[in-house]
């Protein structure tokens, strides 16, 4: 499976209460379990309207339709190429 970046721009997001922010959570995670293993959420950071999401899946068109049938905003799909961190500067 690739690594998908999404970009989601929800409006107010950082101050929704967490009770409102879990039945999105769980709806997210009905709409992957109907469409099957080919698609996984990895972790999602909440930020100043803004949800940036974690994925693993076969193809964009799976994470275009998780979008479409959780009535998800998905403003921009990225393909991680690479996953660094400061250990890959040492040879």
């Amino acid at each position: 499976m690739k690594k998908f970046l999404i970009e989601r721009t929800v409006p107010g997001i950082q101050n929704v209460p967490e009770g409102e922010r879990q039945q999105v959570w769980a709806k997210s995670n009905a709409v992957l379990a109907e469409l099957g293993p080919a698609i996984q959420w990895v972790h999602s950071y909440v930020t100043d309207d803004k949800i940036t999401c974690h994925y693993y899946a076969d193809d964009v068109e799976l994470i275009r339709e998780h979008a479409r049938r959780g009535g998800f905003p998905c403003d921009n799909i990225m393909v991680i190429d690479d996953v660094v961190d400061p250990t890959r500067a040492s040879a």
